[in-house]
């Protein structure tokens, strides 16, 4: 019996095609035997329909009729092998290659299942493509859908609904970029039949009533110019065509017009037939558009010249509306056979020059499917560009669709769901597999990711990731890591310097970091935690420093007087001023002393000098907070200072610390009083403490003196929202 089935079927095909095809379908048959459809018929009845369209409306080879019954007798396999594996007793080998090929691109694509389609069209139609690495593998997953809209009234209603959002936004722009219009416009009009049935009853039936009305204006309209251009030698072809319901209801809402609005339900195309000279071919355009003017009123504010001006893609062609002597509005295009080969097959193909969305890359290979469904016998799919694959397609559990770049890992995964799923990733289930969260994805691939609760991140994660995501996240959570350890390193440090009554400052600790070759302080306190550094080491180093400035004290001391004189001037001392370093403003720049930064000494403080190995006498203030570490740990390397009798025009740095309610006029006050005063504001910063509804100010001002700076904080004290003033 089906034998004799696919020779009536198929009668197209030679003796080996139909063998193929014959072969392929019993293994259907068989594989399907029980299953019905939603109406009630055996579900075999679905992939022959399928492959009739194929065969018969598209014009496919045999060899994609047999992959389309193949599809239906496995896709509910995925374990089978399908070059060497059995079904139901029946063999699968002995299949041409690409027949294998194109029912592996079906399979995968069949398992699609998307989650919101409104949102996700682009990538699910790129997923889509990206599957179809035989570009005719689009093309019959096309018929599949246009079969499934065929039957749509068998279907339940839940389930109609999604097929008709999924047609509408995936199948039915694919069927216009592969210049498949007849399957596109009959989709569009069986998602306009079910979307809408008020506007699409209205729309057919308007249609219906003035089909005879069209067929008489086409008479009329031809007649006259078919004698004009017969007479002038003029050789051409007459396409005509009537709108689809569905492209009329898109124009009469993005016009806001009524059916009676749209200028082009009904329009005629002429195709010249001449050489391809440029010159004639533009000439022989104009000169049938002058007949169609001369013989009909033409509405000039609708013409477009693309003959002179092509498009930049392209495309050329003359339209114009014209009226006929009763007042009856009709589209007409002109162009040549060569212009209309390139419209329709080459860089100005209809699906570009009508504006849909595309990429480059994928451009040109929906392109090439076009070809290749026109000229089947013009080499193999090997010849043609393959999909992009700069991107993998990959799945959650539940479905959801995640686009990742290619040579992503498990990780990359993991932290393209949740930062926090990413960091506590130890592996993942790839399609049922446990694997490493190194491994490397595919397109297709389904991964639940398996965490643990003690998982950290350590920095060789860097090396399996390639999404940038998942690198910013991994290097902030070590960098958080660090700083954990930073912490307990410096604790753990402090804690060991007190007992030895020891201190590290800033100076010395500068000197280890950069022996150890240590890029920053918390680096080095990470590595005490750690035990990377030994503790003692540092001891050691901080003994071996306090003795050679020791030695350095003593040597200075035992100098000639002679020497001592010249230094003792360079730091301004008073004569008669023993042992006592007399500073004043107009020195602070010099190279002998500095204010230190701890506590900013202002003009006028209690201050005492201290001295450093490298950067000669810190001035500090005596309440500094190192002052009673200092004076007690280096009793040695104190010296007494006192400011000279008056400032002499330089200016100090102080830091404030204010805390104020939270009142926006406070801030204005505050600057305003820095301002009535002899000081300068260099920098303010304001916190939101919504907690306790207040304001935490920290500030920088110059001023001459202490004398200065205790004017500004007694006045700060006096405002009515300023609740503290602290000198940092």
């Amino acid at each position: 019996m089906s034998k004799e089935l696919i020779s009536e079927k198929f009668p197209q095909y030679d003796d080996a095609g139909r063998e193929l095809v014959r072969r392929a379908y019993l293994i259907a048959a068989r594989a399907l035997e029980g299953e019905v459809r939603s109406n009630g018929h055996d579900f075999i009845e679905h992939p022959l329909n399928v492959a009739l369209i194929a065969s018969d409306e598209i014009g496919l080879t045999a060899d994609c009729i047999a992959a389309v019954f193949l599809h239906e007798a496995t896709r509910k396999h995925p374990e089978l092998d399908l070059r060497k594996g059995e079904l139901c007793g029946m063999s699968l080998a002995g299949f041409p290659e690409d027949v294998y090929t194109m029912v592996d691109g079906l399979n995968k694509i069949s398992k699609i299942k998307p989650k919101d389609t409104r949102l996700e069209a682009e990538n699910y139609k790129k997923l889509i493509v990206q599957y179809s690495t035989d570009p005719r593998v689009t093309v019959l997953k096309l018929a599949d859908r246009l079969e499934v809209m065929r039957n749509l009234d068998s279907f339940p209603k839940s389930s109609r609904e999604n097929k008709i959002l999924e047609t509408l936004m995936l199948y039915i722009p694919l069927a216009h970029q592969l210049g498949l219009y007849n399957l596109k416009s009959e989709m569009e009009d069986i998602y306009f039949r079910f979307a809408e049935p008020e506007q699409y009853r209205a729309i057919t039936n308007k249609l219906k009533a003035t089909e005879g009305d069209r067929r008489r204006l086409t008479d009329e309209f031809i007649e006259p110019l078919k004698l004009r251009l017969s007479g002038e030698g003029i050789r051409y072809k007459l396409k005509i065509r009537t709108k689809a319901a569905y492209s009329i209801w898109k124009k009469m809402v993005k016009q806001k017009v009524p059916f009676e609005g749209v200028y082009d339900v009904f329009a005629i195309r002429f195709i010249i037939d001449c050489e391809p000279d440029s010159k004639v071919e533009k000439d022989l355009c104009w000169k049938v558009y002058s007949y169609v003017t001369e013989e009909y009123e033409p509405d000039t504010s609708r013409l477009r010249d693309w003959v002179t001006n092509p498009k930049p893609n392209g495309y050329e062609s003359l339209h114009i509306t014209v009226k006929n002597r009763s007042g009856a509005s009709i589209e007409v295009q002109i162009r040549t056979r060569r212009m209309d080969d390139e419209a329709e097959n080459g860089s100005a193909s209809h699906w570009s020059y009508k504006g849909i969305k595309h990429e480059e890359h994928l451009d040109r290979w929906l392109k090439s499917v076009r070809y290749a469904l026109e000229h089947p016998h013009e080499g193999n799919s090997d010849d043609l560009p393959q999909p992009p694959s700069k991107e993998i397609f990959v799945f959650t559990p539940s479905g959801e669709l995640r686009i990742l770049s290619a040579g992503a890992s498990v990780l990359d995964f993991a932290f393209n769901i949740h930062s926090g799923l990413g960091v506590r990733c130890t592996g993942a289930r790839v399609n049922g597999k446990a694997v490493s969260f190194r491994e490397k994805l595919h397109t297709g691939d389904v991964i639940d990711v398996m965490t643990s609760k003690n998982q950290k991140p350590t920095s060789d994660w860097l090396n399996y990731v390639v999404t940038s995501k998942a690198r910013n996240r991994i290097k902030q959570e070590l960098n958080e890591e660090e700083f954990k350890k930073a912490a307990q390193g410096k604790e753990l440090l402090g804690r060991r310097l007190k007992n030895w009554k020891l201190e590290l400052p800033d100076d010395v600790l500068a000197d280890f970091l950069k022996r150890k070759k240590y890029s920053t302080i918390n680096s080095f306190y990470a590595a005490v935690s750690d035990e990377t550094i030994d503790v003692n080491e540092v001891k050691n180093f901080i003994l071996e420093h306090d003795s050679i400035v020791a030695q350095a004290i003593e040597a200075a001391r035992a100098s000639d007087a002679e020497k001592h004189a010249d230094k003792m001037k360079q730091w301004d001392v008073s004569q008669g001023a023993d042992d006592i370093l007399v500073i004043n403003a107009r020195d602070l720049k010099g190279l002998e002393y500095k204010m230190a930064q701890c506590c900013h000494p202002v003009f006028g403080d209690d201050v005492f000098g201290f001295v450093t190995r490298t950067e000669g006498i810190k001035i500090h203030r005596i309440s500094c907070p190192n002052a009673s570490r200092l004076i007690e740990s280096y009793p040695y390397r104190i010296q007494k200072v006192k400011w000279a009798d008056s400032p002499a025009g330089g200016t100090f740095q102080s830091s404030l610390k204010i805390i104020a309610a939270m009142e926006s006029s406070v801030i204005g006050q505050i600057t305003e009083v820095v301002s009535s005063f002899r000081a300068s504001l260099r920098s303010f910063n304001v916190n939101e403490n919504d907690r306790n509804g207040t304001y935490e100010i920290s500030m920088k001002i110059h001023v001459p003196s202490n004398m200065e700076l205790d004017k500004v904080i007694s006045q700060l004290k006096t405002l009515r929202h300023v609740m503290r003033v602290n000198r940092v």
